[in-house]
């Protein structure tokens, strides 16, 4: 599965942008996610959604900022992110896995895919 994401960009304090991933093929037995890496840092978990999209979890920092949502249909994947804050700078990448629960979907090593990750900087 290749998956390429856009939608990144600059953003002021308090803005929002919503990142998109696209699938090269049918992701709907993946669960899917998000997460970013900051320079300097580990690449951190952001938020993830079950295959049937019926579940959901996010880091702390961005519950009520942040809704992820897919169309398995058009095999997409979205991260809406709202009130965005410098603290959320960081490149992006989507990916697709199938981790064991949903708690161990919060975890870099349970996704085999991976995309190349869009740039999201948040100006103070």
């Amino acid at each position: 599965v290749q998956l390429v994401e856009s939608g990144g960009g600059l953003v002021q304090s308090g803005g929002s942008l919503r990142l998109s991933c696209a699938a090269s093929r049918r992701t709907f037995t993946y669960t899917m996610g998000w997460f970013r890496q900051a320079p300097g840092k580990e690449r951190e978990f952001v938020a993830t959604i079950t295959s049937s999209g019926g579940s959901t979890d996010y880091e702390d920092s961005v519950k009520g900022r942040f809704t992820i949502s897919r169309d398995n249909v058009k095999n997409t994947l979205d991260l809406q992110m709202n009130n965005l804050k410098p603290e959320d700078t960081a490149v992006y990448y989507c990916a697709a896995g199938t981790p064991p629960s949903l708690l161990r979907a919060q975890y870099v090593e349970n996704y085999n895919y991976w995309g190349r990750g869009t740039q999201v900087t948040v100006s103070s």
